[in-house]
């Protein structure tokens, strides 16, 4: 390899690497972010402002390493005390198929905790289960996209299928709680990608 190439090369090299490291960034940033109980505190009062009584001991992530056999990795995912399985995914780019995902994840951290709280289903006991919560926090523009997204709509003309998945949508919306906060972040993150993006081209 010549010296030209191999510089060219090296060139090549870095801009895939920083645009790798430019796709995982937001997803580190929230990742870090709310591993921290103080923060995830303030997310879940963002999402339940009438709950007054929840502690950072309340919460217990329960964000998943894995699913299945495809390492397939979610944002975020906790419990409090026992009564509420809240899930959250972050998305750029919008896609109905966070349904599925968010489902196969719900699925894999319901079979989590049924065995770390030492219960069966081949009991006759009933298990006790926490409610879940889906959402998804997307950072792009709004426009004439819906609040809530439906398992049956989205992909069986809504018809009844036996079970439901719903995620409610989370969007910029002006306020100063740490969601917003975040949205902004990946909002001006992106912008400035973008401009790089332009500068080199």
């Amino acid at each position: 390899m010549n010296d030209n190439r191999a510089s060219e090369y090296a060139d090549e090299m870095r801009t895939v690497s920083e645009i790798t490291a430019k796709r995982t960034v937001k997803d580190s940033v929230f990742s870090n972010l709310f591993h921290d109980k103080k923060y995830l505190l303030q997310l879940y009062q963002t999402l339940h402002p009438e709950d007054k009584e929840a502690t950072e001991a309340s919460l217990t992530n329960i964000t998943l390493d894995n699913v299945l056999v495809n390492n397939i990795f979610n944002d975020l995912g906790f419990t409090v005390d026992d009564r509420l399985m809240i899930m959250a995914e972050c998305q750029s780019s919008f896609s109905v198929n966070i349904l599925i995902r968010a489902f196969l994840y719900l699925a894999q951290s319901y079979r989590e905790y049924i065995h770390n709280t030492r219960q069966s289903l081949f009991s006759t006991k009933k298990v006790s289960i926490p409610r879940p919560e889906l959402y998804v926090i997307y950072t792009g523009d709004k426009g004439s996209k819906q609040d809530v997204l439906s398992l049956s709509r989205e992909f069986f003309d809504g018809n009844d299928i036996g079970f439901e998945v719903r995620a409610k949508v989370i969007y910029e919306r002006g306020t100063e709680d740490i969601i917003n906060q975040y949205i902004l972040f990946a909002q001006i993150f992106d912008r400035e990608r973008r401009k790089r993006r332009y500068r080199r081209s």
